[in-house]
């Protein structure tokens, strides 16, 4: 079985689900999940500057992060297990500004997001998982910032459900004490 590339714009403006490029037989599987020349022949410029994976248990919560400086383009995909993938539009002249969609990442779909400058990124973990990072500008401390998961005015729709309530969820001190959408509509 041999899949190519697929790209699927979302409704926010710049941000693609992707299927990568896999193949399979009696031996097993392998998966290309990002070739310069084939993202930027769809439209997608993003070069790599960085690549990490994050390590999560069932029910951690990552709140919307994103960098206030050093913008950070991202492709995001769920190399184990299962999360519930969420974006949010901060661009001001968006027609979708505060806007969010989410979608399942897993082992199973092999499905991935990139995710441009000015979005906001976070994820409800739905089983232990590891997520990879390719990023297109490297991690900048000082400009490390984000949106609680929680937002009223964003109103993120978690599937809470999925780990067994919300009383199951698991997050960072640092996660807990973020701005809110209103916050960040004020110091922009």
């Amino acid at each position: 079985m041999i899949q190519k590339f697929s790209f699927i714009e979302t409704p926010l403006k710049g941000a693609f689900i992707i299927d990568p490029f896999y193949s399979s037989d009696h031996r097993g599987g392998f998966i290309k999940d990002y070739n310069i020349d084939v993202f930027r022949q769809n439209g997608i410029d993003h070069e790599l500057k960085e690549v990490f994976y994050t390590v999560s248990y069932k029910g951690v919560i990552r709140a919307i992060h994103f960098q206030l400086e050093h913008q950070q383009a991202k492709l995001v995909r769920c190399v184990k297990g299962k999360i519930y993938d969420v974006i949010v539009d901060l661009r001001k002249d968006s027609d979708t500004f505060g806007k969010w969609t989410g979608y399942y990442l897993s082992e199973e779909n092999r499905k991935e997001l990139y995710i441009p400058e000015y979005f906001g990124h976070g994820y409800l973990v739905l089983e232990d998982s590891i997520v990879s990072y390719k990023c297109g500008e490297v991690f900048y401390a000082d400009g490390d910032s984000g949106i609680m998961y929680n937002d009223p005015d964003i109103a993120i729709g978690w599937p809470y459900d999925e780990i067994g309530g919300i009383e199951n969820l698991i997050i960072s001190d640092k996660d807990r004490n973020l701005m809110s959408f209103q916050d960040y509509c004020a110091n922009e």
